[in-house]
């Protein structure tokens, strides 16, 4: 019976042995246990993890990661290493890809799906000997390429995130939470899945990438990195741009772009030294030189209207640079800056040509003839400036959208200005319809201008009304009003706005005035000269005119 037993014992250690798979050894030195902190340095959480590529690529849970300002991986020969970036993250299967600092020992990564019946092992931490191994009962599908297994196997927790391999030592998956502590199965995620993860040019509103403090690496792809430099100049502080533009030239070294980002970050901060050099250096590396010039031009006039004209920077150099870009490749959007800095030289005769010859190409707007307009209303010259406008307002139909409002509203002022003041009415009550929503008392006030000059009284006094309406404390639209109504014999409704005027602000010398001269149109000169005394105390210059004339 001993005899027996013995040799039962010995086939269970030869299977066993045989069980156990010869690749384990080495790729225990490729899992690691993860450490992640808080700003203040405390402990957030520990897991663990294994290295996918030569260069730091790594994979573990990415829960850790959650409020982590550091994080840290020790590997199987105990040598820390900090975390340097964040690669990706999916918060939905909890996993993470990152890059520790320094040269790593890759897991084999399956590229295939395991199929049900395969035995595959789990690999923790520092374990080389009596590997827990099960059987894989189903394989989920996911994104088509991808799976999530069931495994016939008990997992402790502890073990969350460690690979699951298969027989020929590459990993099928990381280990996920099992249901309970007493189940029977434990289930995996995908390590091709969580070592597909990667940053994009978007990536920097992900909202799990966002719930770490820990940086997030820059794309591979320069498409991608320029994007997300994009991105960044509307959503991250300076400090943080700053830091993004160091890495975008040292992982694109030879990309202009970069070097444009940085002369551009150094104008904004008035270092036009270096502003220039990473310019020039923009201009050397770009295989289109043309368009590294424009930035240039560009970054000079921009900057030169954002604040006092700064130092060793001019719109000749402006000038010169467009037209270095323009004698490269002759684009139309070098012409339209070239004609915007002419302009800014007050050349509005050159501006104009420069205009006109962008409305011969595919760049044509209304904006186009608006410029052009300009200029002709700079050399004083309206009647080309009004036909200008004209051939704005014709890149529109009807009815207007309110891309046409702004043009619309030029044309109005320009024929205000020509004294055609009905046609401007015409254009202001269009932009009228247009802008409902958008229209405030000014607006009013102007068009009733233009109504009184084109003897639109009716009209004209609607308007005057609705300014006050829609600022009923302004007395300098009471005064218009009142005004107006004096104008066209409405002496008691002028008496009431008058009233309106001293009740807001009794030392305003409009309200007596123009009550004191409701009063005497109306024949009751005794209490209207009383009102005019009062106006003229206050200050109104004219007043002993009025005086002398009611006084007869």
């Amino acid at each position: 019976m001993k005899k027996y037993l013995l040799i039962v014992s010995i086939l269970h250690c030869t299977l066993f042995t045989f069980a156990q798979p010869g690749w384990v050894k080495n790729a225990s030195k490729s899992v690691f246990t993860l450490k992640t902190f808080s700003a203040d340095g405390s402990l957030i959480a520990s897991s663990n993890g294994f290295f996918t590529g030569s260069n730091g690529e790594a994979i573990s849970s990415f829960t850790p990661f959650k409020g982590a300002a550091r994080a840290v991986i020790i590997d199987a020969a105990g040598k820390e290493m900090n975390v340097s970036g964040m690669i990706g993250a999916n918060e939905m299967y909890d996993v993470a890809k990152f890059r520790v600092a320094g040269k790593t020992r890759a897991l084999a990564v399956a590229q295939s799906i395991a199929q049900s019946g395969e035995r595959v092992w789990l690999l923790p931490y520092l374990e080389t000997k009596n590997l827990s191994y099960g059987v894989v009962r189903k394989a989920e599908t996911f994104q088509q390429d991808y799976a999530y297994y069931t495994i016939a196997m008990k997992a402790e927790e502890k073990n969350i995130s460690s690979p699951m391999l298969n027989e020929n030592g590459e990993v099928i998956g990381l280990l996920q939470p099992a249901a309970s502590g007493t189940d029977s199965l434990c289930y995996a995620i995908s390590a091709r899945f969580a070592d597909s993860l990667k940053v994009t040019g978007l990536s920097l509103n992900d909202p799990a990438l966002k719930q770490t403090q820990i940086r997030m690496e820059m794309p591979e792809s320069l498409s991608d990195a320029n994007l997300m430099m994009y991105m960044a100049g509307a959503t991250t502080d300076s400090a943080n741009y700053a830091r993004l533009i160091s890495e975008f030239i040292q992982k694109f070294p030879a990309a202009p772009d970069g070097y444009a980002y940085r002369a551009q970050f150094a104008a904004s901060y008035d270092d036009f030294t270096a502003a220039e050099r990473d310019m020039e250096e923009a201009i050397k590396l770009s295989a289109n030189k043309d368009n590294e010039h424009f930035n240039y031009a560009r970054l000079i006039y921009n900057k030169i209207y954002q604040a006092d004209k700064p130092a060793n920077w001019s719109l000749d150099k402006a000038l010169s640079e467009t037209r270095e870009a323009w004698k490269i490749n002759p684009l139309p959007a070098y012409r339209e800056l070239e004609a915007n800095i002419l302009y800014s030289q007050k050349n509005y005769a050159e501006a104009y040509e420069r205009f006109i010859e962008l409305t011969k190409t595919n760049m044509v707007t209304a904006e186009t003839w608006y410029c052009a307009a300009q200029c002709k209303g700079q050399l004083k010259d309206t009647t080309t400036m009004l036909a200008l406008l004209d051939s704005a307002m014709n890149m529109f139909s009807k009815p207007y959208l309110k891309q046409a409002a702004p043009y619309l509203w030029a044309r109005a002022n320009a024929k205000f200005d020509s004294k055609k003041y009905r046609e401007a009415v015409t254009d202001m009550n269009d932009y009228e319809q247009l802008m409902a929503a958008d229209v405030n008392a000014n607006f009013y006030y102007i068009r009733h201008q233009a109504e009184i000059e084109g003897r639109l009284y009716q009209q004209a006094l609607n308007d005057i009304s609705q300014a006050s309406k829609m600022e009923p404390k302004n007395t300098f639209y009471l005064a218009e009003k009142a005004s107006l109504e004096l104008r066209v014999g409405l002496y008691d409704q002028a008496g009431e706005t008058a009233n309106e005027i001293k009740a807001l602000e009794p030392d305003n010398s409009d309200g007596y005035l123009f009550l004191g001269l409701s009063q005497c149109m109306q024949g009751k000169k005794k209490e209207g000269l009383v009102n005019l005394q009062k106006a003229k105390e206050l200050g109104y210059p004219q007043a002993d005119e009025l005086i002398e004339k009611y006084a007869k």
